[in-house]
């Protein structure tokens, strides 16, 4: 018989378990069995084409509705074009030299193709894929057992193995299978009305009903929201022992300077958040809060607000940006707020004045050992830097507070390493901003340790900003148009920014059967020699040293450039007022978050915004899908939604993030708030009364197998 932790190698023989080690990464039962499939389909029913992406390896079920011969323009046979269908939607598959399979893929019959997705005139195309087909009749003769059964389950694949022979694999191993025991306390599943897990393994993969598969999905979607609602709410009781700096409001400080002085109302939502931040910062304890909002809404002054506060309390803040450039820039900006609240030492100053330094990693030495002194000695009440500010030789005299701006460009250990600089053994306060904003559901279970809070009101006099995809590959013309709107926008006066991918001294990297991403130093000679001839144009990228980034945003700020080329440099923190129009060259190659704060780069001023999304990705591909949602709305939290409906799910908490394959296999961050919210209190409970789940042993190991420790280690730090 066989058990959860053989390895595949002695279950399946040596030939297939190299191939699920080799393409998928799959070595033991365990391994396999949670290899859930990604779909389901129906005797009779087809997969929808829609949503595939450009160099995935899918799996589609379609009719063939045509097949046609041409000869290969290059060498000698013929290409032999079959023309799939699900209904809606076609694609190709194009076999090269095997015209002989015409005799089989005959039009009206039905199969699994699997293959690499790519592009042929704009068309979803997949090059000699797999294919299995079977007939109208279920007598099994052209078809593998799995696929007589009404439903048909398909599996995630790749080069080397295709879904069909991961299901045979499955089949094989839950045929010997031992029973499974269960890590789940029988009084919690009858609670909460779920069934064993070895039925739920048996039923997710074969299933013999729609019913039987509901049950199965259930109980497995709560055992990856309950390991992660573990993880999170031991974090949350550690935090709440650790001690930190009380630093209560104190009247006729500088904060209260700072709030007389303010040449704006604070909107209402700033006022809320305010109260509760500065609540927070009171207690003794560490306050871990994620504050999220859109571009412009106000979240530095919140920060700000906060940051004061703590001076008055005689401690430091520190400000971490995820580039010098927004460093700097916020940097400036906190002095011109404070004004001579903002200059302490020096003549003028206010009363209560605090000191505002600037950290980075590409300062003189002159400059950076001044700053160290400034933060070492406490001269300095706010430090903003880079990531320079968390390296072990930088002290500092207090911190009570640290603020983490556009978080999601940090690696988590060094938003942990910020955590420790607290002094005589305490933890400062850390306040989290985000412009991106994050569904209830991606915040309990990404930021399950953060309290959260959201600002939701933009600033009055924000002007509109208009998106539009420009689908190069479908409409080439569109591109001249882009260059002219914006020589037409710097004959009004305005400035443009042109946005690229790469910087271009670098290596572009794997790119499969793509084209390297355009880069900055490539295009710019072309706009200057091309359709931008005679503007005037500025260089902005990571690489630049210090002195040359900070010369150009002033020459852009000021006018002295009528178009900046950048890297993702300029995605936060930089502002324009004056800049109107956005082109992003390669735009499927950002993220939407990144897409949203990118353009929030124009629109800043008087005027209306228009951002460009250049693309030669076909339409029909999720990565069109994604593009599309972003140019169908401005709405942050509404474009949040809409990019989770678009992610695959697990993509939140992928190998994109930690480095290891993904816990959330078929947990929903969209449509399973209710599965979340219930782990979350069930969570609080068990580890309330059993911190290090030492009587539950079942669930400590339910966190280990399916949060491995490195992702365990990671949700910790997160």
């Amino acid at each position: 018989m066989t058990t959860m932790a053989d390895r595949l190698s002695g279950v399946l023989g040596a030939k297939t378990a190299k191939a699920l080690a080799a393409s998928l990464d799959l070595h033991t039962v365990v391994d396999l069995l949670r290899h859930y499939p990604r779909k389901y389909a129906r005797r009779g029913e087809l997969t929808d084409i829609v949503g595939l992406e450009l160099g995935e390896y899918a799996t589609v079920l379609a009719r063939i509705e045509s097949t046609k011969r041409r000869p290969m323009k290059n060498r000698r046979g013929q290409i032999l074009e079959v023309v799939l269908t699900d209904g809606s939607r076609r694609m190709s598959c194009a076999f090269f030299g095997q015209e002989w399979r015409e005799k089989e893929l005959r039009p009206g019959r039905s199969g699994l193709f699997a293959g690499k997705v790519s592009a042929f005139r704009s068309n979803l195309q997949l090059s000699n894929p797999e294919y299995e087909l079977f007939d109208d009749a279920d007598d099994g003769s052209s078809a593998v057992d799995s696929f007589v059964k009404q439903i048909i389950p398909v599996y995630p694949a790749a080069a080397g193995i295709t879904s069909w022979a991961v299901s045979r694999a499955v089949r094989q191993v839950l045929d010997t299978l031992d029973p499974v025991d269960d890590p789940l306390p029988e009084v919690l599943r009858a609670e909460h009305g779920l069934t064993d897990l070895d039925t739920a393994l048996r039923g997710i993969h074969r299933p013999e009903s729609q019913e039987e598969l509901d049950v199965a999905r259930e109980r497995l979607k709560w055992d990856e929201a309950l390991s992660i609602q573990l993880i999170f709410a031991q974090r949350r009781l550690a935090e709440v022992s650790d001690p930190a700096r009380a630093c209560p409001r104190v009247d006729g400080g500088i904060a209260a300077a700072f709030d007389e002085r303010l040449p704006f109302e604070l909107t209402e939502g700033q006022r809320e958040v305010g109260e509760v931040v500065a609540a927070d910062l009171a207690t003794a304890h560490p306050m871990n809060r994620l504050l999220q909002g859109e571009v412009g809404s106000g979240k530095t002054i919140v920060a700000l607000r906060a940051m004061l506060q703590v001076i008055d309390a005689g401690r430091q803040a520190a400000m971490l940006a995820p580039t010098e450039v927004l460093a700097a820039q916020h940097a400036r900006s906190l002095r011109e707020l404070l004004g001579d609240l903002g200059t302490a030492g020096e003549l003028g100053a206010a009363d209560h004045a605090t000191k505002v330094t600037l950290l980075t990693g590409s300062m003189s030495a002159k400059e950076r050992k001044r700053a160290l002194l400034e933060a070492a000695s406490g001269e300095a009440g706010i430090v903003v830097g880079t990531h320079a500010l968390i390296q072990d030789h930088v002290t500092f005299a207090d911190l009570a507070l640290a603020v983490v701006d556009e978080q999601h460009r940090f690696g988590v250990e060094q938003r942990d390493a910020l955590r420790t600089r607290g002094a005589d053994g305490t933890s400062p306060h850390v306040l989290v901003m985000t412009a991106t904003p994050i569904p209830r559901t991606v915040a309990m279970t990404v930021y399950g340790d953060l309290e959260t809070s959201a600002l939701r009101q933009l600033p009055s006099g924000r002007s509109p900003i208009a998106t539009t995809v420009v689908p190069v590959a479908e409409k080439p013309s569109w591109l001249d148009r882009a260059w002219q709107r914006i020589a037409e926008e710097v004959g009004k006066g305005r400035q443009a920014y042109v946005v690229c991918p790469r910087i271009g001294d670098e290596p572009p990297g794997d790119t499969g059967d793509r084209r390297p991403p355009l880069a900055v130093l490539d295009l710019v000679p072309m706009l200057e020699e091309g359709p931008l001839h005679g503007l005037r144009i500025g260089v902005l990228h990571g690489r630049q040293p210090t002195e040359d980034k900070d010369a150009v945003m002033r020459a852009f700020a000021a006018g002295d450039l009528d178009v900046l080329v950048a890297t993702t440099v300029v995605e936060v923190g930089v502002n324009v007022p004056n800049a109107t129009v956005m082109v992003i060259m390669d735009a499927e190659r950002f993220g939407v978050s990144q897409l949203h704060q990118l353009r929030g780069r124009v629109g800043r001023g008087s005027e209306p915004g228009l951002c460009l999304l250049v693309t030669e990705v076909p339409d029909g591909t999720s990565t069109r899908q994604r593009l599309g949602a972003v140019e169908s709305t401005t709405d942050g939290f509404e474009l949040s939604k809409l990019d989770l409906e678009l992610r695959r799910e697990g993509d939140i908490l992928g190998a994109a993030q930690s480095g290891t394959k993904s816990a959330l296999k078929l947990l929903s961050l969209l449509d399973d708030e209710d599965v979340i919210a219930r782990a979350r209190s069930v969570a609080q409970e068990v580890v309330g009364a059993d911190p290090e789940l030492t009587g539950s042993p079942g669930l400590a190991g339910m966190v280990a197998e399916v949060i491995d420790s490195e992702r365990a280690e990671y949700l910790e730090k997160s």
